[in-house]
This record gives structure tokens, sequence and C-alpha cells, in this order.
């Protein structure tokens, strides 16, 4: 991972972190704790082992992986979308910077006019949305998934024939989110001023 990168991933982790305290998500005792583990293992050079949040929820248990879609949806407006079985097309994958994604635990997954759709395990967190908002010109809609559904739509981009990639985390539960995008079709592009079509 390139040193850009790695700061990246460093911003997008402790900005998630902040944003899961401030939202009351998790408490500030529990996210130092996640943090000092976090450290491990980046020192370790596992990036796509590196998150925050699957450390919040598959190791220390204080948070659920539903319990932060389940507030996306209600809070911030986003639709979800199950990555399993989806293939992007050529365009979205072309020159798709892997590191970056894993770094962001986020992928763009379509496109359709001007609008790019991008799933994302960290959409609370500021710096992975301004990222992905650099690397764009037209409006980005946003979806929330799991870390789960990014590592094996990373995997089977990175590796096709892979059609089964584990969850980087130990242990973690297999839990896909609520109301699934079609993986034949794309998601339908709704009205650019509606709150999905904007980012915070």
């Amino acid at each position: 991972m390139s040193p850009e990168n790695r700061s990246l991933l460093m911003r997008a982790n402790r900005l998630l972190g902040a944003g899961l305290v401030e939202h009351n998500l998790v408490k500030i005792e529990d996210l130092e704790k996640a943090n000092e583990r976090l450290l491990e293992i980046i020192a370790t050079n596992q990036p796509r082992q590196a998150t925050v949040l699957g450390v919040l929820a598959y190791e220390l248990k204080v948070i659920r992986e539903e319990d932060v879609l389940q507030h996306l949806v209600e809070t911030e407006g986003l639709g979800l979308v199950d990555l399993r079985g989806y293939e992007p097309p050529d365009d979205t994958k072309k020159g798709l910077d892997m590191d970056a994604c894993w770094a962001t635990w986020s992928v763009p997954f379509d496109q359709e006019e001007d609008f790019t759709f991008i799933a994302s395990a960290y959409y609370l967190s500021p710096a992975v949305r301004a990222f992905w908002e650099k690397r764009f010109e037209g409006p980005l809609l946003w979806f929330g998934t799991t870390l789960e559904g990014i590592a094996e739509h990373l995997d089977r981009i990175g590796n096709p024939g892979n059609s089964k990639a584990p969850f980087p985390v130990p242990g973690a539960a297999a839990s896909a989110p609520a109301a699934p995008v079609s993986a034949s079709t794309p998601p339908a592009v709704p009205d650019p001023a509606a709150p999905v079509a904007r980012s915070a």
C-alpha cells in the first residue's frame, strides 16, 4: 500500500470512529480500545484487516454492523446494496484503485448517466466521502453495505475465479444488508435533489 493510501486508511478509520461516537453508536472508551488494536493490525501491514469497525463489531463486540446500516437508512437516508454476485461494468472496474477501496472500505460498483454508485461500510467517515467525491466529476449515490460485502466484491474483482472470499476478521457473521439492489440491473437513479444524492 502506498504512503498516500496508508494515510487515507488512517484518516478513514479515525474519522469513522469519531462518527460512531458522535452518533452514539459506540462509547469513547470502546473506541479507544479499538484504536489500540487497529494500530497493532496496521503494524503487521495487513490493510484488509485494518478496520476499526471490524474490531468494534467482531473482536470487541460492542456494535453490530446491522445497527450502523439501520442508522444510515434512518438518519442519512441511504439505500442499502448487497454486492454478492453483482458484476460491475468494465468502465467501473477500469483504473480502479483497489488499495484505496480497501483503505476506505468503499467501492464504486456502477455508473448510470452522470451518476456513480458507491457502496460503503464507512459512509460515516467524512474522509471517505471526501476522497471519492474528488475522484469523480459527477454526483455520487452512496449505498450502505457490510464489510464482508466489500471484501467479497473486491476479491472477486481482483481474482475473478474466486467466488467466495472470507471476511478478514475471524468469526465474522455473514449478514446481508436488507433491501438488496438486484444483481442483474443497476439501481434506478433517484431525483438528484433527494437526500441520498447528497453527501454531507
